[in-house]
């Protein structure tokens, strides 16, 4: 497994679609995702991704630093660091918050705004993606904004189809159809990470930039295939073929960090992850992830995450 498909399978992202919107022009509308926004299936992440998907006109959007692009019917675009934003039609007219123009929802489906001057219909399903444990690295190398062209994909006409029906079954206030939002919105995340990959300037750095080193990357390919195993800076060295300080020092260009201090963090994704679905004892989790008593596991764990592994595993009940 690629080191992209094990940190997504460890963060577990969970996703849905909470808002349906039909806008008219001129409009301008800006908002900020809470945790609360995603209650309504049953989860509250720590970190959360926006998504705005759109379904039938046109809109510009910008974040608050600054960036802004365009996004017509078919495109999709998620904010990775969940920015403060601004979206409408004139992004020059009077703004208004999105909270003074949504309609809860009625019998158990998605919200909904209904909001413009009556010109031309822009329609979103706005949504988003969470996770309990974010994983700073990656999120570090995402920028403010990503779009996606969904009906150029491979599969695109089948995942906009299947994002639309899934949609309006959850407005209908059937919410089974969250899991498939939940798929359709991580493949999505998946291929706008790819191609945002694909065309990233040789002279990038950050975690991504390091997956697509080749050297680099199957040293991370490694470390999250065997986290228990006691690596050194030489031994990963030696796995790629590379001197231990050209190895060092390209890594921690690359990623941002020394392996040893990745290697680090990394366990502790695993280990709450384990914690979190009450797989094994605590010296078993300890074990498996490279720490040879349950004394420098929860010393470790605790640095990363504030409390120890006992009170965190409890806390998630």
């Amino acid at each position: 497994m690629d080191a992209f498909s094990d940190v997504l399978r460890v963060i577990r992202l969970a996703g849905g679609v909470f808002l349906e919107a039909e806008f008219t022009a001129p409009w301008c509308i800006s908002g900020q995702l809470s945790s609360s926004d995603c209650k309504p299936f049953q989860v509250t992440p720590r970190h959360v991704i926006a998504s705005h998907f759109v379904a039938a006109g046109h809109m510009r959007l910008r974040v608050a630093s600054g960036d802004m692009i365009d996004v017509r019917a078919g495109e999709l675009v998620l904010l990775p660091h969940n920015d403060a934003h601004t979206f409408g039609s004139d992004l020059n007219v009077a703004v208004i918050p999105a909270r003074q123009v949504i309609q809860p929802p009625q019998g158990g489906g998605i919200s909904r705004i209904n909001y413009g001057g009556g010109g031309e219909v822009t329609q979103l399903l706005c949504g988003f993606l969470g996770s309990e444990t974010s994983f700073s690295p990656l999120l570090e190398s995402l920028p403010p904004l990503l779009k996606l062209d969904v009906r150029a994909t491979a599969s695109g006409a089948w995942i906009e189809s299947s994002f639309r029906f899934a949609a309006s079954e959850i407005a209908a206030g059937r919410i089974g159809s969250a899991t498939v939002i939940t798929k359709l919105s991580e493949l999505l995340f998946v291929e706008a990470v790819s191609q945002f990959v694909a065309n990233l300037p040789a002279e990038r750095r950050g975690w991504l930039a390091g997956l697509r080193d080749p050297q680099i990357g199957r040293a991370l390919a490694a470390l999250h295939e065997r986290p228990g195993e006691a690596w050194t800076a030489e031994a990963l060295a030696l796995e790629v073929g590379m001197s231990r300080s050209a190895f060092a020092e390209r890594f921690t260009s690359l990623v941002g960090q020394p392996p040893m201090h990745y290697l680090t963090l990394w366990r502790m994704q695993v280990a709450a992850q384990h914690l979190r679905e009450g797989r094994g004892s605590m010296a078993q989790i300890a074990s498996e992830v490279g720490y040879e008593s349950e004394e420098a596991f929860s010393r470790a764990f605790k640095r990363q995450f504030g409390k120890s592994p006992g009170i965190w595993r409890r806390q998630l009940g």
